[in-house]
């Protein structure tokens, strides 16, 4: 497969183009500066530079012709001010959304937040958050050319991973570690099945494909 990840150098992206890459598939990741590029390419990943602030559609859909599957793993990060949420965690995904419809790209993964909710009442910077992710989950449910998924992770550590985990509609809030995140990213990309699910991930029982195979209906 070839998979396309938008926030390339994001801490759950370089841990799934590592693992995508090392099962055989061809990865490339959008990265916002060029100098990200090395990180990228040492974990088995194409770097793209292209800014999603400031991209057309035509040219983030150019980058997505051809692949199997894309990715949103972008996120403005935990220092960044109330515009940026919107302009990234909201606008960036509704753009690589409409870029993979206009490529033809169907199977699309986008990395949420356990919270995310469009109605998100508050003013505070994580409010404000919350209601991004909502709101770009949403129009991304209103696709009926992408064969989508949400992942709603919970509490993000950096602990390692221990391919245990509970995925389900609703999970309730725990800690999970990105290295979890991205193990059941790369699951998904390759389990159509689960298309039209919005999940919450937390750490648990399951292994990692087991969790997977069970949200799928297999």
């Amino acid at each position: 497969m070839r998979i396309v990840i938008a926030g390339g150098h994001g801490q759950i992206a370089l841990r799934l183009e590592r693992l995508l890459a090392g099962r055989g598939d061809e990865v490339a990741g959008i990265i916002r500066k060029a100098e990200q590029a090395d990180d990228l390419r040492q974990a088995g990943a194409e770097p793209i530079v292209l800014d999603l602030e400031s991209a057309s559609v035509d040219e983030v859909a150019e980058r997505l012709r051809g692949a199997d599957a894309a990715v949103f793993a972008a996120g403005a990060g935990p220092g960044s001010g109330a515009d940026r949420k919107d302009t990234v965690d909201k606008a960036a995904a509704v753009l690589f959304a409409d870029a993979a419809v206009k490529a033809g790209v169907r199977r699309f993964v986008i990395v949420s937040s356990m919270g995310a909710d469009p109605e998100h009442r508050g003013d505070g910077i994580f409010d404000v958050y919350l209601r991004a992710k909502g709101e770009a989950d949403a129009y991304v449910r209103g696709l009926d050319a992408l064969d989508w998924t949400i992942l709603r992770p919970g509490q993000l550590t950096d602990d390692a991973g221990t391919g245990l985990v509970r995925l389900e509609a609703h999970t309730g809030r725990g800690p999970v570690p990105r290295d979890d995140v991205a193990a059941v990213l790369a699951e998904l990309v390759d389990t159509p099945a689960t298309a039209g699910l919005t999940l919450e991930l937390i750490s648990g029982s399951a292994p990692v494909s087991v969790a997977v195979k069970s949200v799928a209906g297999n």
